[in-house]
């Protein structure tokens, strides 16, 4: 009888089982910082679901049999539904369970804002698209909050718990909803002012119908979206119910779902108003304030969903080195491998400690933490979401050729990264705003020195990375076209003011090293002599 023809060897167990809350810890430590008193047992029990089989089958089975439009049913008459799997629904129903949607505005519970923050990015690494949904549920409550009468009836259906199963129904017979929003057109995109659909308003104060087509309208399955339309006084925005208070459906015509790259588990789709009642949200012409709250809360939740997909795709690339053996040794263990494991875990690591920071700052009342969340948010939106796409990518590698192939779920990772640099604004959206803020907004720059200034004294690379930093705000010529070169060095500052402060040496001496010093490439893995790279790598493996 002849040598096995198929033996399986030297190939990593899957990574699962495990606690995907518990097993991160500057994750941990950002919640037990920020929010002590938290309820860390039920972030690690939700942890366990994220890190289980089940919950990894309905992330790939959602992206997998991906939504389907059905604009008419079988005797002609127009539904405008979109079908998905039943794994999508048993991600819905988990997020929504554990107060990742509206929850957190009306909990009790310490720092619910920060809880809610570690909630997301733990799930999310089950799976990202379905936060989508999520994400707006969240953010629209303090949009909604500008009309005291529309947030009574709306807020405890968004803040609910229970999950409203995405059926179209009269929402005072749901036990939950949920919130999306239409703010593109075709011709304007970004430039909303540009927008011509259309509100003309009926007899009774606040009713309106709209005509006009949104260009994009992720999740159009939600109960309510906020919408922005030109009324006879400007740019307003509304609230537009997909169902109406007598149980009949509004005119919500779905055009066709977008084919994107990545997000497949998400329907994104195209709608047309024409007659479509809503109720006017804040006053006319101020439509761009009024949804700005929920604008900054999504920005928010793009950094916490760009630090998951790092978290996950790092935990990958470590547990795959660390049962791979080479020549007889363990990637893990091999020099080249342990210094780029190490840089992405330190990436990685500061996307995860400064996401929880800027939900602190959210969920402040204190004017300063007000001010800094007003331009860090965007900062690190710009920052993180850019840095995710080139950790997936590097990430992936790590896993030779498993990484490149659909079963292993890094190509997942890798198409969905991008979603969050272009959601909410693109990078020179948030880089001009962080210049409007810098102009116009002095109590930002401020807070956002004063936080720097925590720092100072710890890191002889970072004080003078500092130094740099106001020197180059002194120069204001030509500052536009210098944006990004300028928020990037605020992220960098704000990155290792963090890691400075709450990480361990080894953390924060090679991210100032490697990000600040000058000492290290431009590539992954460029970390420079003298680092504890096999101590980062240590810190960032999950124990199985």
């Amino acid at each position: 009888m002849g040598r096995p023809t198929h033996v399986v060897a030297n190939q990593p167990p899957p990574l699962t089982g495990y606690d995907v809350f518990g097993a991160d810890v500057a994750l941990v430590d950002a919640v037990s910082r920020h929010a002590p008193g938290a309820d860390l047992g039920r972030l690690r029990e939700l942890g366990r679901l994220a890190g289980g089989e089940t919950a990894q089958e309905w992330g790939r089975l959602a992206n997998t049999h991906t939504p389907v439009l059905r604009t008419h049913d079988r005797f002609g008459n127009r539904i405008d539904e979109v079908e998905f799997h039943p794994a999508w629904h048993d991600l819905m129903r988990t997020a929504v369970g554990y107060g990742l949607a509206g929850a957190p505005w009306t909990s009790k519970e310490p720092a619910p804002h920060v809880w809610r923050a570690a909630a997301f990015l733990t799930w999310s690494q089950a799976e990202g698209g379905h936060g989508c949904p999520i994400s707006m549920t969240y953010a629209a409550i303090p949009a909604i909050r500008t009309d005291p009468v529309l947030a009574a009836e709306w807020e405890p259906r968004l803040a609910s718990t229970a999950y409203g199963d995405q059926l179209l129904r009269e929402p005072g017979t749901k036990p939950g909803c949920l919130a999306g929003m239409g703010m593109t057109e075709k011709q304007g995109g970004t430039d909303v002012r540009a927008n011509t659909t259309e509100a003309v308003p009926l007899a009774a104060d606040g009713e309106y119908l709209l005509t006009g087509h949104k260009w994009f309208c992720s999740a159009p399955m939600c109960d309510v979206f906020l919408v922005l339309a030109q009324a006879p006084g400007g740019l307003t925005c509304f609230l537009v119910p997909r169902v109406l208070p007598d149980g009949s459906r509004n005119v919500f015509a779905l055009q066709r779902l977008k084919d994107k790259l990545g997000n497949k588990s998400n329907a994104s789709s195209e709608v047309e108003f024409d007659g479509t009642w809503a109720r006017r949200l804040g006053d006319e012409g101020r439509g761009v304030s009024t949804i700005i709250g929920m604008v900054s809360a999504t920005r928010l939740d793009c950094t916490i969903g760009s630090a998951a997909l790092m978290r996950r795709a790092v935990t990958e690339a470590v547990h795959h080195a660390a049962y791979r053996h080479v020549g007889g040794k363990a990637l893990v263990d091999q020099p080249l491998m342990t210094n780029v494991l190490a840089d992405l875990a330190i990436e990685s690591e500061a996307a995860t400690t400064l996401a929880i920071r800027m939900a602190a700052a959210y969920g402040s009342s204190e004017p300063q933490e007000q001010a800094l969340f007003r331009i860090a948010v965007a900062v690190s939106k710009y920052w993180t979401t850019k840095r995710g796409i080139a950790v997936a990518a590097e990430a992936m590698e790590c896993l030779g050729g498993n990484g490149y192939v659909e079963d292993g779920g890094m190509p997942r990772i890798y198409r969905e990264a991008p979603v969050n640099a272009i959601w909410e604004g693109s990078g020179n959206v948030q880089a001009l705003d962080v210049l409007r803020a810098l102009r116009r907004e002095p109590a930002c720059l401020d807070a956002f020195l004063l936080e720097l200034g925590t720092a100072r004294g710890t890191d002889h690379r970072y004080d003078a990375a500092v130094r740099d930093f106001l020197t180059e705000l002194a120069d204001l010529d030509g500052i536009e076209v210098r944006a990004r070169r300028l928020v990037e060095r605020m992220a960098l500052l704000l990155e290792a003011s963090v890691l400075l402060r709450w990480s361990t040496p080894e953390v924060a001496d090679a991210f100032c090293a490697s990000r600040l010093g000058g000492e290290g490439g431009l590539m992954f893995g460029t970390l420079p002599r003298g680092v504890d790279a096999a101590s980062i790598v240590a810190r960032t493996r999950v124990p199985l």
